[in-house]
């Protein structure tokens, strides 16, 4: 029994030690799917409350501007933001988004002949039927504000200008701009062709998504190889060179609409869209663009939810009750206005398999403020590790309690007939007593003498010539 009991505690000793391996993660560490988003130190929230006083409310002289946040789409500050304005070159902003939306960037074009009304007109100086790529004309278009950039566009999407501002007004409706018309692809003065404050930042939001336009509008300059010559094109929007949040994006002046910017200034991962209308100058039109743009970060606390090399998972290695630490790869900083929510999410294994290196990519952390996606991390391995080998995976198997339970279920019972067997008493013949089995095994055979050995060989002698004696006498 001594024997059965003991081998029924090895049994449950390693069963426990198989389900107890698992590793069970830190209560700080993020789990998948979305939390708040905590220091790497505690788990608070990160504050949102602005760190300081923000500005006070912008009073521009404009007849018309707004802030928005790009994450979101709130509105920070305003003016007679839906109030119908000439928009000058501002209009061209359609005029790319229905490019973007017909055209591939690499698609060589025809450029369409152009007469300019006005001497001061700008243009890349195109040759009626030159061939030229649809990339180039987007950076003369945004740029410099190319008139006969737009004309080539406007004609190679919709195979005329009649027809392509057809498009721009039904575009405006579908995208919602409802105190938005237009008369030309170019942004002529013209009693049809008007836009809002709140439309303009509307359609540069949208536009901001995509990446080409969005890093077309962030360049200051640019050289065009296609064409019949090589083209250099130089920004109008001097905050780009003087302001290095400023991203963006169109300017744009007549003499009805006054001078006019849509403008866009990124910061801690937060993007702000602004427009300004009927200002009486560049100068006035930038510094009510900085302004618009300083009071609205004013207005936000900067955080870092992640930081390079915090810990974001630990999947399990496969085979093994080792665990590999994912960190992330950089600083992730937001900013928030306050009220605003800001959590993470991870995406990542829940076990590895094969050989990691260092810095392998395994998954990503996402920040986001209000539901609105802000920034991301790659999760990368904190060190390296090899795979399984055929040992690890031997044992993996071996330790499984499904197989454990079985096999010391067999050796109990095992144990536990031997037992029994060993105690069973014997029904036939009583058992001598203990002391005399063990001299009865102990006793040696006697080596007989000669002299015995001959007598012995005498009496069975005997005894054989009485039994011949007995049947009828010898034979």
């Amino acid at each position: 029994m001594r024997a059965a009991v003991a081998a029924a505690a090895i049994v449950i000793a390693l069963t426990a030690g198989a389900a107890g391996g698992k590793k069970v993660p830190p209560d700080s560490q993020p789990p998948t799917g979305s939390q708040p988003a905590a220091p790497p130190t505690g788990g608070k929230q990160a504050p949102s409350k602005p760190a300081a006083p923000g500005q006070g409310r912008p009073r521009l002289d404009a007849s018309a501007w707004i802030l928005i946040d790009a994450r979101d789409g709130d509105v920070i500050a305003a003016k007679a933001a839906e109030r119908p304005l000439p928009i000058a070159s501002t209009t061209k902003l359609m005029t790319a988004y229905l490019t973007l939306k017909n055209l591939k960037p690499n698609q060589t074009v025809t450029a369409a002949p152009y007469r300019p009304i006005a001497s001061t007109e700008i243009l890349l100086g195109l040759r009626p039927g030159e061939k030229i790529k649809v990339r180039d004309l987007l950076y003369g278009l945004l740029l410099p504000s190319a008139n006969d950039a737009a004309q080539s566009l406007a004609v190679a999407v919709a195979g005329s200008v009649p027809a392509f501002v057809s498009q721009m007004n039904q575009a405006a409706q579908e995208l919602g701009l409802a105190n938005t018309s237009y008369a030309n692809p170019i942004g002529l003065d013209s009693p049809n062709n008007y836009s809002s404050a709140r439309d303009l930042v509307t359609l540069a939001d949208l536009l901001l998504k995509n990446r080409l336009f969005a890093r077309i509008v962030d360049s200051t300059s640019a050289v065009l190889h296609s064409g019949d010559t090589q083209r250099r094109v130089d920004t109008r929007n001097s905050l780009l060179s003087q302001e290095p949040f400023v991203d963006g994006v169109k300017t744009g002046h007549t003499i009805k609409a006054g001078y006019v910017l849509v403008g866009a200034g990124t910061r801690d991962s937060t993007t702000l869209i602004s427009a300004v209308l009927g200002t009486p100058s560049e100068a006035a039109r930038d510094a009510e663009t900085l302004e618009l743009l300083n009071y609205g970060f004013s207005q936000y606390r900067p955080s870092a939810p992640v930081e390079e090399g915090a810990e974001f998972a630990d999947p399990k290695l496969d085979y093994r009750e080792d665990h590999l630490s994912l960190v992330a790869q950089r600083t992730l900083r937001v900013s928030t206005r306050e009220g605003q929510r800001v959590t993470t999410s991870v995406d990542a294994p829940d076990e590895v398999s094969g050989a990691v290196e260092k810095g392998e990519e395994l998954g990503q952390v996402v920040v986001t403020v209000d539901g609105k996606r802000a920034a991301s991390s790659p999760l990368v391995a904190a060190e390296s590790v090899e795979a399984a080998s055929f040992l690890d995976r031997v044992a993996s198997v071996a330790l499984k309690p499904i197989v454990l339970l079985p096999v010391g279920a067999f050796v109990i019972l095992v144990v536990l007939l031997l037992v029994a067997r060993g105690r069973r008493p014997d029904h036939g013949q009583p058992s001598p007593p203990r002391s005399r089995r063990r001299e009865g095994r102990e006793r040696a055979p006697r080596e007989r003498t000669p002299e015995e050995r001959r007598r012995m060989h005498e009496e069975r002698m005997r005894r054989r010539r009485q039994r011949a004696e007995g049947e009828g006498g010898p034979r």
